[in-house]
């Protein structure tokens, strides 16, 4: 049924400036438009809603994604703009904050503004 529709990811932010920093300064995404109700993006041709909300109670697990083909050149850029990686004592992370997974896929974790949890995914078959 839904299989042919347009897919819309959503976020919540509460600061639209900070948000539009964060996402097009430093994750490099551009403003589709920003309406009193949201900073719409687009993340590589799906629209990312970010509704604009008084506070944002962040959750403890990944909001927003990407799979990327090289992860550690993208972590590095990241950390060089000021992104600090989420690290977890009870994963072995690199220099970067990348854990391999079991099965070999690379995975980065880190914060928005508002503490919302974004990740990188390098799949284990991906070009390094």
């Amino acid at each position: 049924m839904l299989s042919a529709a347009e897919f819309v990811a959503f976020g919540a932010i509460s600061d639209a400036a900070r948000a539009r920093a964060f996402y097009c300064g430093i994750l490099g995404l551009q403003v589709r438009e920003e309406t009193e109700f949201a900073l719409v993006l687009d993340a590589n041709g799906v629209e990312l809603r970010l509704q604009k909300v008084g506070n944002v109670t962040a959750a403890d697990h990944t909001q927003l994604g990407w799979q990327v083909a090289a992860i550690a050149p993208i972590a590095r850029q990241l950390v060089e703009r000021g992104v600090v990686p989420k690290r977890y004592s009870s994963l072995e992370q690199d220099e970067w904050g990348i854990w391999t997974s079991p099965g070999g896929a690379q995975v980065l974790w880190f914060a928005d503004p508002d503490g919302n949890l974004l990740s990188l995914t390098q799949m284990k078959d991906a070009a390094p």
